[in-house]
C-alpha cells in the first residue's frame, strides 16, 4: 500500500524544549492511522509540521511519497486538508458561505452562490454527509459544525485529512455518526490522520497507530487484537491505576443548592430556564448536554461568575445569590472553569502567579505577595500532580494543555475546598492525566466535599459521579442515579438521546 503522508527523523525544538526528536511516520494510503500519546508529548507540533504550519529544524517530511519542503498551500494543493479541534467557521455565514470562503466561485465579478450550493451539494452528496448549504452555522449543532469543517476541507479537494481531537465537543451519537463517516472515506480509498485522547475511538476507527512520548516514537502497530488496557499501558508507559473504592456514602442534606435559576442570553433566548437542582456533601453530581444547552451558564452561575436574572444559590444555609466571589471562596467554594485560557490562567506569567491566583488569603494579609513561599508551594504541588515542566517559573502559555489544566486543578485542590464547582476538567488531557484528575476528585467527594461536575463526556459522569442530569435548552429533561450494575448501553443511549432532546423510555 503507497504511503499518503509521512515524515523521517523529523525534529523540533523551542529553545530549551525539545517537541520531537527524530520522529518517523508513515500514513498509508486508503487507511486510518492514529496518533496518540499524553500531553506534551509532542503530537500536536508533528501535525502541524506534516500540515505545513511549522517547520521541522531537522529530517523529511513526504506527501504521496515525495519528500516536500511543507506550506499549507502545497499541503492543500497536493490534496491534504487539516480539520482543527476549535472550529475555524464564521457563525454568521451560511454553510455554503463558509465552506467556500476564500475560494468563492465567481460570476463575473459576482460571487455565484447558487453555484457553490449545487458544487457543495455535490461534495456532500458524494461522501453522504448530508447537511443543508442555506443554514447559517450559527443555528448548526457542533456535530453538524463538525460535518461542516470536513466538508470545508473535502470541497477542496482533500484526499488526506488530518484531524485533531475531532470528538472532543460531540455527544455520544454524534461520536458514532463521525467514527462511520470517517470509516466510510477510508473504504472510498481516502486517509484520515487522527489525534485523539479516547482510547475506544482509537480501536473504533484506527487501522494502525503510532504512540508518542516525550517527543520520540515509542510504538508503531496495527490495532487489530490491541486492548484498551494495552493501548492505554503503551501510551503512558506503565500501568494506568485502577480508580480508588469510595471509603463513604453520600452525605445527608444540601452542600449546593441552585433554586429556579432563570439567565437571559443577551438575544433574548434563555439560556437557563427555572433550572433547579441540589448537591449532597460527598456527592458527585454529573452535568450532561451538548454545547450551548445552558452547562456553561450553569457553572458560572455557581461559581459567582454569573448573577441570574431569577432564582437562587445557596451553599448550605447561606443564601449567596449576591456575593462576590471573593466570599464565596471564604466559605469553601472552588472553582474550575471550562475556559482555561480566558478564565484560569495568566498565560503569560510564571506558573507560579496563576497559583497563587485566587488564594491571597491563604498567605497571610500582607499587601506584599510571598513570593518565596508561593513558588515553594508550586513546585511541590507541580511535583505532585507530575505538571510538566515543574517549574513555578515557566510561563503557563508554554506547557501543554493538559498540564495547564493540571495547574488550574491543583491551585484549586489547594484551597481544600467543601464545595466544588468544576467544568470540563478533562477535556483535552490524556488518559494518564484524566485517571489522576479523577482519583482527585474521588479523594475530595470522600472528605465531604460536594462536586457539581460539568462533562460533556459520558465516560467521564460514568466513572465517578453518583447522579447526572441533563440540560437541554436550559432545561434539566433528565435525572440519573448511577450505580457500577447499570447497563451502560442502554444509559448511554437513554442520556444521549435527551442531550439531542429525543426522549427514551
Amino acid at each position: 500500500m503507497s504511503e499518503a503522508l509521512g515524515c523521517e527523523h523529523v525534529g523540533k525544538r523551542y529553545g530549551d524544549c525539545v517537541a520531537n526528536r527524530d520522529v518517523s511516520l508513515s500514513v498509508k494510503k486508503g487507511s486510518a492511522h492514529a496518533l496518540v500519546g499524553e500531553n506534551g508529548a509532542g503530537k500536536s507540533t508533528l501535525m502541524r509540521m506534516l500540515y505545513g504550519l511549522e517547520q521541522p529544524d531537522e529530517g523529511q517530511v513526504r506527501i504521496g511519497g515525495e519528500v516536500v519542503r511543507p506550506s499549507v498551500e502545497l499541503s492543500l494543493a497536493l490534496g491534504v486538508g487539516m480539520v482543527h479541534q476549535h472550529f475555524m467557521l464564521v457563525p454568521t455565514l451560511t454553510v455554503a458561505e463558509n465552506v467556500v470562503l476564500g475560494r468563492e466561485p465567481r460570476r463575473g465579478p459576482l460571487v455565484d452562490l447558487r453555484r457553490a450550493e449545487r458544487e457543495l451539494a455535490a461534495v456532500a452528496e458524494r461522501y453522504r454527509l448530508s447537511i443543508d448549504p442555506r443554514r447559517i452555522v450559527g443555528d448548526l449543532s457542533v456535530g453538524e459544525a463538525q460535518r461542516v469543517e470536513i466538508l470545508k476541507v473535502l470541497y477542496r479537494g482533500a484526499r488526506t485529512l488530518i484531524l485533531d481531537e475531532p470528538t472532543a465537543m460531540l455527544t455520544p451519537p454524534e461520536v458514532d455518526q463521525l467514527i462511520a463517516m470517517l470509516r466510510g472515506l477510508v473504504a472510498d480509498g481516502d486517509t484520515v490522520l487522527v489525534v485523539t485522547h479516547k482510547l475506544g475511538e482509537v480501536l473504533a476507527l484506527a487501522d494502525e497507530i503510532t504512540v508518542l512520548r516525550r517527543g520520540e516514537v515509542v510504538e508503531r502497530r496495527s490495532t487489530q487484537g490491541l486492548s484498551a488496557a494495552s493501548l492505554g499501558q503503551a501510551l503512558v508507559g506503565r500501568a494506568l491505576p485502577a480508580l480508588p473504592k469510595r471509603t463513604r456514602a453520600v452525605g445527608v442534606g444540601e452542600r449546593l443548592r441552585l433554586s429556579d435559576i432563570g439567565v437571559d442570553r443577551d438575544d433574548g433566548t434563555r439560556a437557563l430556564d427555572g433550572l433547579t437542582l441540589a448537591v449532597a456533601p460527598g456527592e458527585i453530581l454529573g452535568v450532561a448536554g451538548v454545547e450551548g444547552n445552558g452547562q456553561r451558564e450553569l457553572a458560572a452561575v455557581a461559581a459567582g461568575l454569573l448573577r441570574p436574572a431569577r432564582g437562587s444559590v445557596h451553599l448550605g444555609a447561606r443564601n449567596v445569590t449576591r456575593l462576590p466571589i471573593r466570599e464565596r471562596h471564604a466559605l469553601g467554594l472552588g472553582f474550575v472553569p471550562e475556559d482555561r485560557h480566558e478564565e484560569g490562567l495568566l498565560l503569560d506569567a510564571p506558573l507560579w502567579e496563576s497559583f497563587y491566583l485566587g488564594r491571597e488569603a491563604a498567605y497571610g494579609t500582607s499587601p506584599v505577595i510571598p513570593r518565596a513561599a508561593v513558588v515553594e508551594d508550586a513546585a511541590t504541588q507541580m511535583a505532585t500532580f507530575d505538571v510538566r515542566p515543574a517549574d513555578p517559573w515557566a510561563h503557563a502559555r508554554a506547557l501543554s494543555g493538559g498540564n495547564q489544566q493540571k495547574v488550574v486543578l491543583l491551585r484549586e485542590l489547594a484551597r481544600k475546598p467543601t464545595t466544588l464547582v468544576c467544568a470540563q476538567p478533562t477535556r483535552g488531557v490524556d488518559i494518564g492525566a484524566i485517571a489522576q484528575i479523577h482519583t482527585s476528585l474521588l479523594a475530595l467527594a470522600d472528605e465531604g466535599a460536594a462536586i457539581l461536575l460539568v462533562s460533556a463526556e459520558l465516560d467521564e459522569i460514568f466513572a465517578i459521579a453518583d447522579r447526572v442530569v441533563v440540560l437541554y435548552r436550559g432545561k434539566l429533561v433528565l435525572e440519573q442515579p448511577l450505580a457500577a450494575t447499570d447497563d451502560r448501553d442502554a444509559l448511554r443511549a437513554r442520556i444521549g438521546g435527551a442531550m439531542l432532546g429525543v426522549a427514551h423510555p
